[in-house]
């Protein structure tokens, strides 16, 4: 079973990075007019929208690691 959702998720990531990857030109070439000022604003743009989609997976990622670790023994 989790093999199965394994596999499903990687060919999915896989497939999908193209649809996803035209965005990294489009950035690029608006960032190239910009002055230093905008630039870091556009940089601190993308990090705060990417903080909230990560800290759930970190936060999932630990929970997961936190209930699936074998117990130790003493």
């Amino acid at each position: 079973m989790m093999k199965r959702l394994v596999l499903t998720v990687s060919l999915l990531m896989v497939f999908a990075g193209g649809v996803f990857g035209q965005g990294c030109a489009v950035c690029t070439k608006a960032a190239a007019g910009l002055d230093d000022k905008s630039a870091k604003g556009l940089n601190g743009g993308i990090v705060y929208l990417a903080f909230l989609p990560l800290a759930f997976m970190g936060t999932l990622g630990y929970i997961w690691w936190r209930h699936n670790k074998a117990p130790q023994a003493k």
